[in-house]
């Protein structure tokens, strides 16, 4: 039986959560199938972990570059000088990201993430790169700066949670995909409802490990072998074989990413 081949489009193996066995961890997601990573950028802090470990992947990480919104604080022109740099310099990014803006964990410095974000944004579009959007509590003033750019940017709204009527103003803005994780699999999760109305053709499978951990594995870190089983939760939602959602995710991503 030939093997299914899955991408994980967003993971940060990088992050000291997997200090004690990053090498392991990867080779099992390998087993799994799940046979290339994107690596989102977060900030100065994490860039050289998140650099060192995708080139010694080489045709399986590849990497993203961007000042994460939870990153944006009183040295923030620092750090989007050092993202917008990097992204200029090393030039083998696969997109800018991850980048966006989060209102849960605080607002203090919300108006500099705008800023922030729709400086990378401009860069995207300047360089015809697919964006990786972070969006948490700020559902209204995102979807405000995106239609400022609709038509002309494309990319992935990353951890995708929202309602059909949320993806349906995601789409209108022309060439962006959501990033369905292992939210879906939660009991009750309001997503696994809304991802039977999303065509699998704007669906990529995404861990953000080592966080939102899907079932049955809830409360352990998260990892990119657990792919399949966000993979097999959609392939039940919407009635189609876990090798059909496997094959079209797995292109979605390679078309959007020109991996």
């Amino acid at each position: 039986m030939e093997k299914l081949r899955f991408i994980d489009t967003h993971t940060h193996p990088y992050d000291e959560a997997f200090d004690e066995d990053r090498k392991e961890a990867l080779q099992r997601a390998l087993d799994a199938g799940v046979e290339m990573w994107i690596f989102p950028g977060i900030d100065i802090s994490t860039y050289k972990s998140q650099r060192e470990l995708a080139l010694s992947y080489k045709g399986n990480a590849f990497m993203a570059m961007g000042l994460h919104p939870t990153s944006v604080s009183a040295n923030w022109k620092e750090e989007l000088e050092f993202a917008l740099k990097k992204l200029e310099e090393d030039g083998d990014y696969v997109a800018v990201g991850e980048i966006g803006l989060d209102g849960y964990w605080s607002r203090e410095f919300m108006d500099e993430q705008k800023q922030v974000l729709e400086a990378q944004l401009d860069y995207a579009v300047s360089k015809s790169l697919p964006v990786i959007i972070h969006e948490r509590s700020t559902t209204e003033e995102m979807l405000d700066i995106m239609e400022k750019y609709r038509g002309k940017l494309f990319g992935v709204f990353h951890a995708f949670t929202g309602s059909i009527e949320t993806y349906r103003r995601i789409h209108r803005l022309g060439g962006f995909k959501v990033g369905i994780g292992g939210v879906v699999t939660f009991k009750n999760a309001g997503v696994a409802k809304t991802v039977v109305d999303i065509p699998l053709e704007e669906i990529l499978l995404e861990t953000d490990s080592p966080w939102l951990t899907p079932a049955p594995h809830r409360g352990t870190r998260n990892e990119s072998s657990y792919i399949p089983l966000i993979a097999n939760k959609i392939a039940e939602c919407k009635n189609l074989s876990l090798s059909q959602v496997a094959e079209v995710t797995t292109r979605n991503a390679e078309e959007l990413f020109k991996l």
